[in-house]
C-alpha cells in the first residue's frame, strides 16, 4: 500500500524532516538486501531512540501501514525487503554501545551497532563477542538477532541465540517490553529464544544485551589440503565421531579456493580439490593435543598436507581468505545467488556430490564455501542478470539443493533465515499443524500482520494455504 501524505507529515512532525526519506531516488537504495529479490518501500524512517520507535509504530498503527525493520541490509533471504511496500524502519542511527560490563561478561547495545564493533570495544579487556558472520564488518546486531546469525566460530560457541541475555522490544501496538535480566538462564518462558530468529515478524528490537566471552590462552589455525571433496567431507564426519569439536571447521572446494587465492593471496593451494580451515583454542597443552589429533584424522582421511599457521599474521591471512570469499566471486561473475541449507555432518560429502550433479543438470558452475563443522552448506550459484532466465535457472537449482538437504534430514536454513526466499519450502520441512502453530505465534504478537508481511510462512501453491494477510500477499 502507498503511504499517504498524511503519514509522511506525521512522521516528519514526530521525528523531524531529516529522519524521513520519501524521494524515489533515495528509496531505490532500500529496495534490496544482499540477496536477489527487490521491492520498493514507500518511505524510510530513521529512529534514534526507543521513544522514536514507539512514535513510529503509533503512526503506522493509526494509518494501518505495514513496516519492515532493517539493519545493514546484508541479509541473504529477503528479510528486509518490503514486499507490501509501506515503511522501512532503519536502525542505522541507533548505533550506540550503551554499556560494557566486563566483570559480568556482558554488554548492552542498540540494534544498529556493527557486529565487529563489539569485539573491538572489548578487545583491550581480553574479551570478544563470539558470533561472527562473514559480513561481521558490516552487519548489525539487530539484524543478527532477527536472523539468528551464525558464523565460522559458532561451531563450539553457539549462534546468536546462545549469546543474547536480554532484549528490549517494541510490539506492534507500540508497547515496550523487556525480556531477560542479563543472566543466561531466566525463569519462565524463553521469550528471548522465541524472538531471536523471528525475522522481524513479531517485534522491533531496540536494545540488546549480549554475552561477552574471554579470549583463550592459545589459538591454533590449521589448513588441511585434499585431492577430492569426498575426502574433506569424510574428515568432517570422522572428527565428529572422534569427539573432536574445533572452534571453527570451514570448507572450500577447488573452484572457490582458487577464486579466493587469486583475490586475497592467502596462501591456499590452487591445485587442491578442497581445503578445510580448522581452528582450535583453549589452554596451551589442550590446543597442542587437539592439533595432533586433528592432524592424524585429516591425514587418515587422505589429506596431502596439514599446514599449521606459524604466526599470528599467517593465521589472520588464512581467515582473510575465508572472510572475503564472497567478495572474491565478483572477479569471475557479475552476480551470484547464495544458498543456505543444513545437513547432518555425516551427509556433507554426499551433499557435495549431490550439488555437483545439480550443477551439471542446470549447467551452472557451482562453488562451495561453508561451515562444514555444523553441516551448514553455502553453495554459490553465479548468474548473469542480463541474460533472460539466468536467475530463474539458478533459483531452480538452489531450490533443488534445499530439497536434497531436507531429504537427508537437514533444514532449509542455518543462518540466513527463511524470509521471502524459502517460505514456500516451509511446507516441505514442517507439517501443516506446525505451520499453523507458527502462524498462531505470529498473529499473537502481530494480529494485524503489519510487521514484515509476506515472510516466513508459505502463501500456498496448491498444497497449503496460509495467508499472513491476504491483501498484503504478493
Amino acid at each position: 500500500m502507498a503511504i499517504t501524505a498524511n503519514v509522511a507529515i506525521a512522521l516528519e512532525e514526530a521525528l523531524g524532516k531529516n529522519a524521513v526519506l520519501s524521494d524515489p531516488y533515495d528509496l531505490a537504495l532500500y529496495e534490496f538486501d544482499a540477496g536477489v529479490d527487490k521491492a520498493l518501500p514507500d518511505a524510510v524512517v530513521f529512529p534514534q531512540s526507543t521513544a522514536d520507535v514507539v512514535a513510529i509504530l503509533k503512526i503506522a498503527r493509526y494509518y494501518a501501514v505495514p513496516l519492515v525493520g532493517r539493519g545493514a541490509g546484508t541479509g541473504l533471504s529477503g528479510g528486509a525487503i518490503p514486499r507490501a511496500g509501506g515503511l522501512i524502519v532503519s536502525f542505522a542511527r541507533m548505533n550506540r554501545i550503551l554499556e560494557i560490563d566486563v566483570e559480568n561478561e556482558r554488554a548492552v547495545v542498540e540494534p544498529g551497532v556493527v557486529n565487529l564493533d563489539i569485539s573491538t570495544a572489548v578487545d583491550a579487556f581480553g574479551y570478544f563477542y563470539a558470533p561472527d558472520p562473514s559480513s561481521q564488518k558490516a552487519c548489525t546486531i539487530g539484524g543478527n538477532v532477527a536472523e539468528n546469525a551464525g558464523g565460522p566460530h559458532t561451531l563450539a560457541h553457539g549462534v546468536t541465540t546462545n549469546h543474547i541475555v536480554s532484549l528490549e522490544v517494541v510490539l506492534p501496538d507500540a508497547t515496550v517490553m523487556q525480556f531477560g535480566n542479563g543472566e543466561l538462564d531466566n525463569p519462565g518462558y524463553d521469550m528471548i529464544g522465541l524472538l531471536t530468529g523471528s525475522e522481524g515478524t513479531m517485534a522491533l528490537v531496540t536494545k540488546i544485551g549480549v554475552r561477552l566471552m574471554q579470549k583463550q590462552e592459545s589459538v591454533q589455525t590449521m589448513l588441511a589440503v585434499y585431492k577430492t571433496v569426498r575426502q574433506a567431507g569424510d574428515t568432517v564426519a570422522k572428527l565428529t565421531a572422534k569427539g573432536i569439536v574445533p572452534v571453527a571447521l570451514e570448507m572450500m572446494d577447488g573452484p572457490m579456493l582458487r577464486m579466493v587465492e587469486e583475490a586475497t593471496h592467502a596462501g591456499y593451494p590452487k591445485d587442491a580439490a578442497a581445503v578445510l580451515l580448522i581452528e582450535v583454542e583453549g589452554l596451551v597443552e589442550s590446543v597442542e593435543e587437539q592439533t595432533i589429533k586433528i592432524d592424524e584424522v585429516c591425514r587418515a582421511c587422505g589429506a596431502t598436507e596439514v599446514r599449521v599457521a606459524q604466526t599470528h599474521e599467517e593465521r589472520l591471512l588464512l581467515w582473510k581468505g575465508r572472510k572475503n570469499a564472497f567478495g572474491a566471486i565478483g572477479r569471475v561473475s557479475p552476480t551470484y545467488y547464495v544458498q543456505d541449507g543444513v545437513v547432518p555432518r555425516t551427509k556433507v560429502a554426499d551433499t557435495l556430490e549431490a550439488i555437483e550433479r545439480i550443477a551439471k543438470k542446470y549447467n551452472i558452475p557451482i562453488s562451495n564455501v561453508f561451515h562444514a563443522g555444523d553441516g551448514n552448506m553455502h553453495p554459490i550459484l553465479p548468474f548473469d542478470p542480463r541474460k533472460k532466465g539466468d536467475l530463474k535457472r539458478a533459483q531452480r537449482a538452489g531450490e533443488e539443493i534445499l530439497q536434497y538437504c531436507i531429504s537427508v534430514g537437514g533444514s532449509i536454513t542455518g543462518e540466513h533465515g527463511v524470509g521471502m526466499e524459502k517460505m514456500e519450502l516451509m511446507s516441505q520441512l514442517f507439517p501443516e499443524e506446525t505451520l499453523d502453530l507458527i502462524k498462531d505465534f505470529k498473529t499473537l504478537f502481530d494480529p494485524t500482520c503489519s510487521f514484515n508481511p509476506g515472510k516466513l510462512l508459505p502463501t500456498g501453491k496448491g498444497c497449503l494455504e496460509i495467508r499472513q494477510k491476504p491483501e498484503l500477499t504478493l
